[in-house]
């Protein structure tokens, strides 16, 4: 079953690398009673989520700070050492927090999986935007495979 706006959040583990290397994160706790956008990709320095997903909320950190917003976070089902090269290279430190989902434990808690194996990925997160308050998902955008619309940083500074 797909969360639903009104749903709480998940109590799953994830990771981010801190400085001394992977980092366990309940998101449950991350989210906390932060005012938080979370958006996942399919895969880190893919196409699409590297030409535009990612790029662009760095770009709009500041757009949706302004708008409340706390926490910015970008999900994928990669492990946490390529979230962080990832973001390095997109300059997110600071602006957009990248987390990584490798088992998709969040992304199938959820109910925003795909299965991908007949490309050799495995599962991976559906193309999605989430604004979170204190744990409660508020509003929640999905794009179909290909599209790229209602996760899109526009699209989310629109439904704040």
């Amino acid at each position: 079953m797909t969360i639903a706006v009104g749903d709480q959040v998940p109590s799953v583990d994830i990771f981010t690398v801190g400085e001394s290397g992977p980092e366990k994160v309940n998101f449950a706790e991350y989210c906390g009673s932060a005012k938080l956008v979370l958006f996942a990709v399919p895969g880190a320095f893919t196409p699409t989520c590297s030409a535009k997903h990612l790029p662009g909320f760095v770009e709009k950190a500041d757009a949706l700070k302004a708008k409340g917003v706390d926490k910015i976070a970008c999900l994928s089902v990669n492990d946490a050492f390529v979230m962080d090269a990832w973001g390095k290279e997109h300059g997110a430190a600071g602006r957009v927090d990248l987390l990584a989902d490798g088992n998709a434990d969040l992304a199938k808690a959820m109910g925003l999986e795909f299965d991908a194996s007949r490309f050799g990925q495995g599962v991976r997160a559906k193309r999605f935007a989430m604004i979170i308050d204190q744990g409660k998902v508020t509003s929640l955008g999905i794009d179909e495979r290909g599209e790229f619309k209602e996760t899109a940083v526009e699209a989310v500074l629109e439904r704040l």
